[in-house]
């Protein structure tokens, strides 16, 4: 255990990732809705989203566990707590962490499920954080996995275009290099969203029954135009406003690090911002809106491909259901 008078910061030491082998190009949504790849591409960046056949978000979180501590010397009955963000838990219970701790082998670890949406890994992150922080846990797994294949109407044609299946995990341990880790937050949540982004049935508002099934309510519903614009106001400020709160300029920012729901979306965050593009991480082309799982799949993917070095200041920003919103400040610590 670290001393309790003893700073430390929280510092990604790893990451990993897995997505499905099957995949749905935007010809596939042409075939079966109202729509044309050039509309998709035009009003989202999207061209590809994976699908998980068979199986489960416990499998994908375990999955993307597995691969991650393929890069780590630690195994996985080191693992002192797993935290799954998912709003596609494989059942209410028990927590999908308890069925990703049995299929991982972390024998010695306790864990929870956090459901914040699009939100949920920065929440889950945060909240790993102040486990490290705190002096009591020294590795703590965070994981994103949503299977949102099981919860989309391909039958409606405004969503079932968006979203997809995968999962990322990263390993958080702490560090005494207080110019390494994570930095800072601020995150929101307002219940004035949940008319328009929501799944009505199913919880115990609205339990299952003949009638739920019919008026399709166990699938995502949205009202578009209404998400995009507080979306588009809520994490372009949060963004600003952790940049402005810790003294970062346009230039001592590395990467933003956006939810991948909408291009749109990223690209009025990082106008805000005030940096270019080349200096956001992408990846809504190859996978949709992932959900929990989008940012730290960025996060792997461009460490994995040379573009994050040990030092880079990074903003991590999400909006999701809830409404659910906010940003993260860290400095990356992995060589």
């Amino acid at each position: 255990m670290q001393p309790k008078n003893k700073k430390i910061n929280a510092a990604i030491t790893a990451v990993g990732m897995y997505v499905p082998e099957k995949i749905l190009d935007n010809k596939y949504f042409e075939s079966i809705v109202d729509t044309t790849d050039e509309w998709i591409t035009t009003r989202t960046g999207i061209k590809e989203r994976r699908i998980l056949e068979n199986g489960a978000s416990s499998d994908m979180a375990a999955y993307a566990i597995q691969d991650m501590l393929k890069t780590t010397n630690v195994k996985p009955e080191e693992i002192d707590v797993i935290i799954v963000a998912t709003v596609t838990p494989d059942m209410f219970f028990p927590a999908t962490a308890c069925l990703v701790q049995e299929k991982i082998g972390a024998k010695k670890a306790w864990g929870f499920d956090l459901s914040a949406a699009c939100s949920g890994f920065l929440f889950a992150l945060q909240t790993g954080a102040s486990l490290i922080e705190s002096g009591t846990y020294k590795k703590v797994v965070v994981v994103g996995s949503d299977k949102m294949s099981a919860i989309t109407d391909y039958t409606d044609r405004n969503n079932c275009i968006l979203f997809g299946d995968a999962a990322s995990a990263v390993l958080l341990e702490p560090t005494t290099e207080l110019q390494y880790g994570i930095k800072d937050s601020i995150l929101f949540c307002d219940g004035s969203g949940k008319d328009v982004l929501n799944m009505k049935a199913g919880g115990s508002l609205n339990p299952a029954t003949k009638e739920t099934v019919e008026k399709r309510w166990h699938y995502i519903y949205q009202e578009g135009k209404t998400v995009f614009k507080a979306a588009v106001k809520g994490m372009a400020d949060v963004s600003y406003d952790i940049m402005q709160k810790n003294g970062l300029k346009p230039e001592d920012v590395a990467y933003l690090v956006p939810h991948q729901a909408n291009l749109r979306i990223i690209d009025a965050t990082a106008e805000r911002m005030g940096i270019s593009r080349d200096k956001v991480m992408i990846n809504i082309d190859k996978y949709g809106n992932t959900t929990a799982a989008t940012i730290p799949l960025c996060l792997t993917e461009y460490y994995r491909g040379g573009k994050v070095k040990r030092g880079d200041n990074l903003i991590l920003a999400s909006f999701g259901a809830g409404y659910t919103w906010g940003a993260i400040y860290l400095t990356w610590s992995i060589d």
